[in-house]
């Protein structure tokens, strides 16, 4: 299991953060201070470290020199609140691989992080969820359906990948849209009826609503069934 440490000293972030990368299949370990977060990195127990640029105690720059000057294996994904060109180059010249901007969307962000694991070649969870006939392979973002590979887009992925991941549980609407769209505020949109529409249709659900592998749960949300 690829462990992931995450410096981030704003909760409202660090928790659901630390939250989707639980459901991807990461061990993770937060840390709300530089002292701490550097400490804890140069332990040698992560792949990578998402670090916040403003941390306190020591921010994230001089975190992330630090630790260049010992461990060169180690990726590093930076988040920061600034947006001025400037500070993006100063934190790539400081050591990290990547950074993201604040506000960012969960699924962009776990989108860097899979891509970052790969470049850097790091042991990137490759769990496979099988459910009901439907096989979701993580590291290589490939599905299958009773045996035969399906080709869905992003969203439509995502989504079917968080049903597999609580299967046989309800998942709520504004839950499914803060994982996969970043914003619950969508709820009041078709965004997300659309997505279930074109994902049940491409993986043969659109039986009888008592045949579907995806049960709709009026009023809340759906759920993936188990038999």
């Amino acid at each position: 299991m690829t462990a992931v440490l995450l410096a981030e000293d704003d909760d409202a972030i660090a928790a659901p953060l630390s939250r989707a990368l639980g459901r991807e299949g990461y061990e993770v370990t937060v840390e709300d201070n530089g002292p701490a977060a550097l400490e804890q990195a140069l332990s040698g127990r992560f792949e990578l470290l998402i670090l916040d640029l403003g941390l306190p105690g020591m921010d994230g720059l001089e975190v992330c020199r630090q630790i260049r000057a010992s461990r060169s294996d180690l990726a590093v994904l930076m988040l920061t609140a600034r947006t001025d060109e400037v500070d993006f180059v100063v934190g790539l010249d400081a050591g990290a691989d990547d950074y993201v901007g604040k506000p960012f969307r969960l699924a962009e962000l776990m989108a860097r992080v899979r891509a970052l694991l790969r470049r850097r070649g790091g042991p990137e969870n490759d769990d496979i969820v099988d459910v009901a006939g439907i096989r979701l392979e993580r590291a290589a973002r490939r599905v299958l359906v009773d045996g035969s590979e399906v080709t869905l887009a992003n969203k439509e992925y995502e989504l079917l990948r968080v049903l597999l991941e609580h299967a046989g549980q309800v998942v709520s609407r504004d839950a499914i849209l803060e994982e996969v769209w970043g914003d619950a505020d969508l709820r009041g949109s078709k965004t997300l009826d659309m997505h279930m529409s074109w994902l049940r249709r491409k993986i043969g659900d659109e039986g009888p609503a008592g045949e579907r592998r995806i049960a709709t749960v009026r009023g809340v949300g759906f759920r993936l069934n188990t038999d």
